[in-house]
């Protein structure tokens, strides 16, 4: 068996730290499907936004390994609670393939421009499929420990004049990803400073209990 990408997605995560832990966490974050040569064919995308949402299926191009474990440990159980690897998301499987619902913004000059993005940049497309509410959603379904932290979140102390640094059209999804808790769950150490890095920036912040305070922020 043989895949190609099709397409690379395009996003303002540049390393995995950082990127929500599951897609439509965060409806800011924008990113755009940039299709390989060979399937940049406007008939291939007839009839694509009349659907809200698509699925992407791509390549955990990050979290190759040569040796798969059939238990992982998910950082939303603190990271010492091992599970089945096959009732878990974990990026590292025995076939690194992920799976994203994403939401249709739009098409520009051949791109698909998304939004709710979860993806690292120039993440490998294998496929796109259109989302459909009346078979891909069930409401009474049960998620698990997915469920336990779904409505967590941090209070975010960002100084104004090292926000207004960052673009305007980007503010409110470097807030709303702070705010989605970046770390590890495991790590509680108030005075441990993390580095988020976000399209061109650095964003260095401290957590104690449940107040995330940025101490600096660097550009390229």
């Amino acid at each position: 068996m043989e895949l190609k990408p099709i397409a690379y997605i395009h996003t303002d995560f540049k390393e995995k730290f950082g990127i929500p832990r599951q897609a439509g966490r965060i409806p800011e974050l924008a990113g755009r499907i940039a299709f390989e040569p060979e399937y940049r064919n406007p008939e291939a995308l007839r009839g694509i936004t009349e659907f809200s949402h698509l699925w992407l299926i791509f390549d955990f191009s990050a979290s190759h390994r040569e040796n798969w474990s059939p238990t992982v440990r998910p950082p939303r159980l603190g990271g010492n609670k091992r599970i089945g690897v096959f009732a878990s998301r974990s990026p590292f499987r025995p076939n690194p393939i992920g799976l994203s619902c994403v939401k249709l913004e739009g098409i520009k000059h051949g791109e698909l421009l998304v939004s709710g993005v979860d993806l690292l940049d120039n993440t490998p497309i294998l496929d796109i499929k259109p989302y459909l509410p009346y078979t891909d959603c069930y409401p009474e379904a049960s998620g698990s420990y997915g469920e336990l932290l779904k409505d967590y979140h941090l209070n975010v102390n960002f100084p104004e004049e090292q926000l207004n640094r960052i673009p305007e059209d980007k503010q409110k999804a470097v807030l709303a990803c702070l705010a989605d808790d970046p770390r590890p769950s495991y790590q509680e150490d108030a005075e441990r400073i993390y580095s988020m890095r976000f399209a061109e920036f650095d964003i260095h912040f401290k957590v104690n209990q449940n107040l995330l305070t940025v101490i600096g922020i660097d550009a390229d």
